[in-house]
């Protein structure tokens, strides 16, 4: 689904950020458009800065059954520093908490939380419906490896090699004996 992003450019509050920009909103099913100013105020300007692909996939169903479940229903916009013309370049946005959390883990973008509008939360709710399995839960069981044999030091049997080169020196003398 197509989703526009709303960007708002307020005033810094120390000298050595000038600008202070922030993620405010999304437009579903909004047009191709880049920065088109919407609204100002003062020196506050928000711009519908790009509309990019909103994707479900149904192995995450999981993390958005979480993200609706939360006390406000989030999507989650990824900015970068822009390249070409403008401020900032609108990355992704995604309805997974999980995968907005592994782009704060670089650090090189900007993850902004947006509160979700009632058509996109019955949207995804009606995806997760349709797609999710819940998975049975599987106790893992522990190998029956014995631990108790002794290794005499041969290293990898896979590699054939003159001389034993793992042994410990006290073992070698217990051999020569």
């Amino acid at each position: 689904m197509p989703v526009g992003v709303v960007l708002r450019k307020a005033p810094g509050v120390t000298k050595w950020v000038p600008w202070n920009w922030t993620a405010t909103a999304v437009l579903p099913g909004a047009g191709p458009v880049e920065w088109r100013e919407l609204r100002r105020e003062g020196e506050a300007v928000e711009y519908h800065a790009a509309t990019v692909t909103l994707e479900l996939h149904g192995a995450e169903t999981e993390a958005y059954l979480h993200g609706l479940s939360a006390e406000v229903p989030s999507l989650y916009v990824v900015l970068r520093d822009g390249e070409g013309d403008y401020p900032l370049d609108v990355v992704l946005v995604t309805a997974s908490p999980y995968e907005a959390q592994d782009y704060t883990d670089s650090g090189e973008e900007i993850v902004e939380k947006v509160p979700m509008p009632h058509g996109l939360v019955a949207w995804i709710r009606d995806f997760v419906e349709a797609y999710h399995e819940d998975e049975a839960f599987v106790k893992r069981r522990r190998d029956k490896k014995r631990i108790d044999l002794l290794q005499d030091g041969i290293g990898d049997p896979r590699i054939r090699k003159d001389a034993d080169i793992y042994a410990s020196p006290a073992l070698k003398r217990r051999r020569l004996i």
